[in-house]
């Protein structure tokens, strides 16, 4: 099993290029970075675990900018989000910049994609909160045609290009690895079958009922059965937890470092050596 990590990296704690190098010389599969552009003060929207917002979610860094310095510093460790805001993008320079890590980085990248959950923030970025499950199916329709082999044009509800010249591209097959984030459910799980690798459950719990249902959407997508993903995501280990998840035939998962200095976080990464 591949054991991941993810951290919300801010200006506050350890530097994403120690961090990298860390987590290459201990073993670590990789490394996936949250996205939040802003946390407007005034909100509506609770918390999803309850409680106040953690200060963090106000100073993560550009998780794409970060990735990069980690590219440099590193030769195997595998780069992604979790997740990337899609919605609160434009999407033909969120293709541009997805492609461009990706192949900077030898195929390592892997974007995560996520609907969101603050409806402040993605007001601020001009986006409709009912409709913004469409828009991102429709933003990676578009994003796929930017990195398809041959100039291919495309047409939605939300946005168009023309045929272009677009590079560089992807590594592997025509896209970089792209799981899909969210709680369980048919809509979700018709989204995961559509236009994606795989599932980023977040905190991995309930899934021997759930893996079932997101198995049966993908092979009625005509999808073939062992390309399917699942990655339980913020994970905070146990060796049971871990058994469960190799008996349910996951490869990869993703364990919670704590937002926190140098220090506490290598602190961390001892505690998690055994999984490794």
């Amino acid at each position: 099993m591949r054991i991941a990590t993810t951290i919300f990296l801010t200006d506050e704690t350890i530097t994403p290029v120690r961090l990298a190098r860390e987590l290459e010389e201990r073993g670590f599969a990789g490394l996936y970075l949250p996205e939040h552009t802003h946390i407007p003060v005034e909100r509506l929207s609770p918390y999803p675990p309850g409680g106040e917002l953690p200060r963090q979610y106000g100073r993560t860094l550009d998780p794409f900018v970060a990735l990069g310095q980690m590219a440099a510093v590193t030769e195997s460790l595998c780069l992604g989000t979790g997740i990337t805001l899609v919605a609160q993008h434009d999407p033909i320079d969120l293709a541009k910049q997805s492609a461009t890590l990706d192949h900077l980085s030898g195929g390592r990248f892997t974007l995560g994609v996520g609907y969101g959950w603050n409806r402040e923030e993605a007001a601020d970025h001009g986006v409709e909160w009912s409709t913004r499950r469409e828009l991102v199916r429709d933003r990676m329709a578009l994003m796929r045609a930017l990195w398809a082999e041959k100039p291919t044009a495309y047409e939605g509800p939300f946005g168009s290009v023309r045929a272009s010249e677009a590079h560089p591209k992807p590594v592997r097959n025509g896209a970089p690895r792209v799981l899909l984030g969210g709680a369980a459910g048919p809509k979700l799980f018709a989204a995961v079958a559509e236009y994606a690798d795989g599932w980023l459950p977040i905190g991995g719990g309930g899934l021997t009922d759930s893996l079932p249902q997101l198995r049966r959407a993908w092979e009625e997508a005509g999808r073939a059965p062992d390309d399917l993903e699942i990655v339980p995501y913020a994970v905070l280990p146990s060796p049971g937890k871990l058994t469960h998840y190799a008996d349910l035939g996951i490869e990869e998962i993703v364990l919670q470092l704590p937002s926190a200095d140098e220090t506490a976080v290598l602190k961390a990464l001892d505690e998690f050596a055994p999984y490794v």
